[in-house]
């Protein structure tokens, strides 16, 4: 338990330093409004002008708050719940807490690669390098070769396997429709707007879809790491999409168009929630032999 001490201050520091991100995204309202802005590729954007998210685009600006929002109200409460459960040495605990800390690492990830600079930025920084370090510190706090024997029921790991491959290829598959037909054409996808590149969708399809499609097939294979990625990367996804469908809820409100994915997200949400209490249900916190084990030395 000596590394959860550490990665007990590590998480008491994300919270701190969430709360502050956070509370400044939700509640900053300095400036002077939106405005039209002329990008060095020469197209017209519209910028937010308001808060902490002041110089960027009014269609993404509001999606930066909406996540805040979720990250106040859930990914804060369920990291703390979760290093609780950790530290008292409940393998559910352990992978939920994996989970959460993945959530804040690529989230801030996201912040600081994406976000216009801001008085945050150092706050951005400091969030990114302490839940990565947080985060591998978990992850290598597992024996990875006993982990298949707290699983019960191999049939309901095989389902949430196939919902993450499924999952990857179809937002993959959504992002390359965002990307490829400009490329083809070779005109600007108005996603970039007036940030550099399409960060989301250049991490997404680099990072995060191919290792839920890998960490699906390494499980679907039996293989030992498939039962300690499939659990951490659902629980980390049922967080991140409940966040990108607050965001679609909150473009739709604001006359943006947001179709297909407001049908498609809100639905991986619920299957991601689903697949998460799934997996909650179907992990044994002792492995057969551990009870032998205890019961072998109650009758010694």
């Amino acid at each position: 338990m000596k590394s959860y001490r550490t990665i007990s201050l590590l998480v008491v520091s994300i919270v701190l330093l969430s709360l502050v991100a956070t509370l400044v995204g939700i509640f900053s309202n300095q400036g002077p409004g939106p405005y039209e802005y002329e990008t060095i590729r020469g197209q017209t954007v519209m910028i937010y002008g308001k808060g902490i998210y002041q110089h960027m685009s009014q269609d993404v600006a509001p999606q930066g708050i909406a996540q805040d929002v979720v990250t106040l109200c859930f990914g804060i409460p369920l990291l703390l719940i979760s290093l609780y459960l950790a530290r008292k040495g409940l393998l559910k605990g352990r992978l939920f807490l994996a989970g959460s800390l993945g959530y804040f690492f690529v989230s801030y990830l996201l912040y600081m690669l994406m976000g216009m600079y801001n008085q945050l930025f150092l706050v951005y920084v400091t969030l990114t390098s302490i839940s990565f370090f947080a985060f591998t510190m978990t992850l290598f706090s597992f024996d990875i070769e006993k982990l298949s024997a707290h699983f019960k029921n191999n049939r309901t790991m095989k389902v949430v396997s196939g919902f993450l491959i499924f999952n990857a290829t179809i937002i993959g598959l959504l992002w390359l429709g965002v990307v490829v037909p400009p490329l083809l054409h070779g005109t600007l996808p108005i996603q970039v707007e007036h940030y550099t590149t399409l960060v989301v969708q250049g991490i997404d399809l680099a990072l995060l879809l191919p290792v839920a499609f890998v960490s699906g097939v390494l499980l679907l294979r039996r293989k030992a790491l498939g039962y300690l990625l499939v659990p951490v990367y659902i629980y980390f996804l049922a967080l991140l999409m409940t966040a990108l469908t607050a965001k679609l809820i909150g473009m739709a409100i604001l006359g943006t168009e947001v179709f297909p994915a407001i049908i498609i997200i809100p639905i991986i949400n619920i299957a991601a929630i689903l697949c998460a209490i799934l997996i909650w249900k179907n992990i044994n916190e002792k492995t057969s032999m551990d009870v032998s084990a205890e019961k072998i030395g109650l009758n010694g």
